[in-house]
């Protein structure tokens, strides 16, 4: 649980560092990723999300969004905008 913990973290932090909106999508639910409220409930059930990532810095975004959920071992997907 530790690691679910440390992911929930890095996750939104790192999103939390660009101002493009950041939606997390796992099944039917989509989750603000600069919620850690939100991500604690989603992340721990495993699974396949898809990332929904518009704004500004977007492609920076993600960039680092994706760095950070493969460092955690989680599978995650771009969405086609």
């Amino acid at each position: 649980m530790a690691s679910a913990n440390a992911a929930v973290v890095e996750i939104s932090q790192t999103a939390n560092k660009f101002t493009a909106s950041i939606v997390l999508q796992y099944e039917n639910k989509y989750i603000d990723v600069k919620s850690i409220l939100g991500l604690f409930t989603s992340l721990l059930n495993g699974g396949t999300y898809e990332l929904h990532i518009h704004g500004p810095d977007a492609e920076e975004a993600k960039k680092a969004m994706l760095e950070v959920f493969q460092k955690h071992n989680l599978q995650v997907t771009l969405a086609d905008n």
